[in-house]
C-alpha cells in the first residue's frame, strides 16, 4: 500500500551538510521525496510539534535543540512508508541501529540522532498538516 511519512532532518545533520547523504538513503530504500523545504523552526512550532512530550524531563532541551539551528522538513511516499522509513531511520540510540541505517551512518547520540518519522500513519497526517499544505506536496 502506497502511503505517505513525514521526515524530519535534525538540526546536528544539516549542521554538518548531511542532507544530500541522508536524502540518498531515503531514496536508496524506495522511497520519493514528494516534498521538501529547509526551515527554521519556531519556538512555537517546535513546542507543538513535540507536546506529547510536554511532560518528559527531555522536553526543554528538545525544543532548544529543534531550534538551534535549520532542519528541514519532508514528505516521504513509497510502499508502507511509515514502516520502511522507521527501518531506514534506525534505532533511537545510533549504538543500538543497524548497519546502513540514517542513524548508525550519521548520528551523534541519542539525543542528536539526525532525523525523525513519523510512528503511525495517523500521525504522519497530522505531522505533514503541521508544515505543509496540499499544493506543496507533489507526486
Amino acid at each position: 500500500m502506497t502511503e505517505r511519512t513525514f521526515s524530519i532532518i535534525k538540526p546536528d545533520a544539516t549542521k554538518r551538510n548531511l542532507t544530500g547523504k541522508i536524502n540518498a538513503v531515503i531514496e536508496e530504500a524506495g522511497l520519493r521525496i514528494v516534498a521538501q523545504r529547509r526551515i527554521r523552526m519556531t519556538q512555537e512550532e517546535a513546542e507543538d510539534f513535540y507536546d506529547v512530550h510536554r511532560e518528559r524531563p527531555f522536553y526543554g532541551e528538545l525544543v532548544e535543540f529543534m531550534i538551534s539551528e535549520p532542519v528541514v522538513v519532508q514528505v516521504l511516499e513509497g510502499e508502507n512508508a511509515v514502516a520502511r522509513y522507521r527501518e531506514v531511520m534506525g534505532a533511537t540510540n545510533p549504538a543500538q541501529a543497524a548497519d546502513g541505517t540514517i542513524r548508525k551512518l550519521f548520528a551523534l547520540s541519542v539525543g542528536e540522532n539526525s532525523v525523525h518519522g513519523s510512528d503511525s500513519a495517523d500521525n504522519a497526517k497530522i505531522e505533514i498538516a503541521q508544515f505543509f499544505d496540499a499544493s506543496d506536496i507533489v507526486g
